[in-house]
């Protein structure tokens, strides 16, 4: 029969183990009267448990002993589900002192399975992935790409599925000049998982390296809109060459100038393409504060 437990845990790991009806006292009840045990109700045929089985996993390994989960498969222990009134699986209950004192139904995100124990076993701190993920997108801001690239394809190793670390790692590979394999990376990540901030800021900052690709040398694109100011297709691309070339400063100016002219010149292209950089920049970064409030001020004079 199929099983949600990896194959790492099972005989020889503590942490995470195959409950039944038999053992549930023991490995529940009384081992929860020393440590936080999760109890996850689960069955073969449900798509959501296979979601959360390997998450509430992970979120357990990585605190380092400070809970343990005990896995019932409800197919082959129904009491169980009974007993806990459980009305839909996944069914998830924390145990403590011997008494279930919390739970929660379906998949959530990592980020909340994690909450959810730290509600009740304390911190339990950042995980490997945690780490280097925060250690390479500090590099990647600060332009350090080996560092940031040695970051994220860590954590490719150890969680291969990563969204989010694959549009970091994606940026990485335009500052690094491999648009298409930027491209490529892009390309594995599912439809349904590309709405994270990571992800359409690497889908910007793709965009971009496109724009500069196509818009040619900075010079010749300054020239023609010095030359004709009200030229807006001329400032465009030179807005575009210039945030291409990272001097999104002048770039930001140039889209700005646009959208002064002409708001809704060219179904506001100037607005999109500032909009484009400023996710690739982020709302922290101070310059992008600054142009937030200079749009704001032109779009409400």
């Amino acid at each position: 029969m199929e099983t949600l437990i990896s194959e790492s845990a099972g005989a020889g790991d503590d942490l995470i183990k195959n409950g039944s009806t038999e053992s549930f006292m023991q490995e529940v009840v009384e081992a929860s009267k020393e440590t936080l045990i999760l109890v996850d109700l689960w069955a073969p045929w449900c798509g959501p448990c296979k979601q959360l089985g390997p998450m509430i996993e992970k979120v357990v390994r990585d605190a380092k002993g400070a809970v343990k989960l005990v896995k019932i498969d409800i197919d082959q222990n129904p009491q169980i589900a009974q007993s806990l009134q459980v009305q839909s699986i996944p069914a998830v209950f924390a145990f403590k002192n011997g008494q279930p004192i919390d739970g929660f139904m379906g998949a959530l995100p990592e980020s909340k399975i994690k909450e959810f124990v730290e509600r009740h076993a304390g911190p339990i701190g950042p995980s490997p992935v945690e780490e280097a993920y925060q250690s390479g997108t500090e590099a990647l801001e600060t332009g350090d790409t080996e560092v940031a690239l040695t970051a994220f394809a860590k954590i490719l190793e150890l969680d291969p599925d990563h969204v989010d670390a694959k549009a970091q790692l994606a940026r990485v590979y335009i500052k690094l000049g491999e648009l298409d394999a930027a491209k490529s990376l892009m390309e594995t990540i599912p439809e349904d998982t590309k709405q994270t901030p990571a992800v359409t800021a690497a889908l910007a900052a793709i965009s971009i390296a496109e724009n500069a690709a196509n818009a040619g040398e900075l010079e010749p694109l300054r020239l023609k809109v010095e030359e004709n100011p009200d030229d807006l297709a001329a400032r465009l691309e030179y807005g575009k060459a210039l945030a291409g070339a990272g001097d999104y400063e002048a770039g930001g100016a140039e889209f700005l100038e646009i959208i002064r002219r002409d708001r809704d010149w060219n179904e506001a292209a100037g607005r999109h393409e500032l909009l484009k950089m400023l996710e690739v920049m982020g709302p922290a970064d101070p310059l992008t504060k600054s142009l937030r409030r200079q749009l704001s001020s032109i779009l409400f004079a």
